[in-house]
């Protein structure tokens, strides 16, 4: 939808120092919704658009991500 933040997936590839980076660019808006899934973006800093493959891009809800981490105990029966 036209005015929606997404994430672009980075599919380039880094042998070494893409390893440890997230492959989730950071968020872009939806200027228009094109035929067969192509999608044109826009970044909002500075006003730049591309055409990319709608597969590529997943919705961006805003804020951080809390990363939790759990222990469990594996006991035996």
């Amino acid at each position: 939808m036209p005015g929606q933040m997404v994430l672009l997936f980075n599919s380039r590839l880094r042998l070494f120092p893409g390893k440890l980076k997230s492959k989730w660019s950071e968020p872009f808006m939806v200027k228009e919704v094109k035929p067969y899934g192509a999608v044109e973006l826009e970044d909002p800093a500075t006003k730049a658009t591309w055409t990319v493959n709608g597969q590529r891009l997943k919705p961006y809800f805003g804020g951080e991500i809390d990363r939790l981490t759990s222990t469990i105990s594996l006991d035996n029966p």
